[in-house]
């Protein structure tokens, strides 16, 4: 029977500081993260066991998170999207760097379908300042592979829309509301000394 544990983080929780702070990272990792895997887990035992009236299939709960995702609905896509989420968002950061700017593969792309990285980054930041209430602003790679930028409210994932995601700012307020209280753009302007840009780019 599959059962999904909490990811372990790349660095440490202070690693992202003054970016993220230990506490920040405390409460959103080790607990607001902890409490979807754990829902989920709850959620695709009651599926196996044929409690939900929703039409989905027993067998949905052993597939991989990401195909629970594109196929489930209510709850458990609510939990198992918060988890794919999560998961990308924390494994692309490292410690800040001044001038953090793409290199490579995922740098001509930028160039290629934004103009620039800071035409870029301006379309990300303006995305994700202003998503209505809590979600996602993603960077996607289309079937084409030219790249988007969509905003996914609540535990949405690009996936969902046939897209393959790459980058990601968490909007919700526990991303940053210990540091940044309701200065969400603030939050995310900042976020870009610690993107891992390799990271990024292998899922390209």
């Amino acid at each position: 029977m599959k059962k999904y544990e909490l990811m372990a983080l790349p660095y440490a929780a202070d690693a992202l500081e003054p970016v993220i702070s230990k506490e920040t990272i405390g409460f959103h990792h080790g607990k607001h993260l902890l409490a979807y895997v754990n829902n989920l887990n709850g959620l695709l035992e009651r599926l196996r066991a044929g409690e939900f009236d929703s039409g989905m299939e027993s067998s949905m709960a052993d597939l991989p998170l990401e195909e629970i995702v594109k196929k489930a609905d209510g709850g458990i896509l609510n939990n198992a999207g918060q988890i794919l989420n999560h998961e990308m968002y924390f494994q692309q950061f490292t410690a800040p760097k001044a001038d953090n700017k793409p290199i490579g593969k995922i740098a001509e792309a930028i160039a290629r379908d934004f103009g620039s990285f800071e035409a870029f980054r301006e379309e990300f930041l303006k995305k994700g300042s202003t998503l209505f209430g809590s979600g996602w602003v993603w960077l996607s790679a289309d079937k084409d592979g030219k790249l988007v930028i969509t905003q996914e409210t609540n535990a949405a994932n690009p996936v969902q829309r046939g897209l393959k995601p790459l980058l990601t700012f968490d909007v919700w307020e526990h991303a940053y509301y210990l540091d940044y209280q309701n200065r969400r753009p603030d939050h995310l302007a900042a976020l870009w000394q610690i993107v891992n840009w390799e990271v990024v780019e292998s899922r390209l």
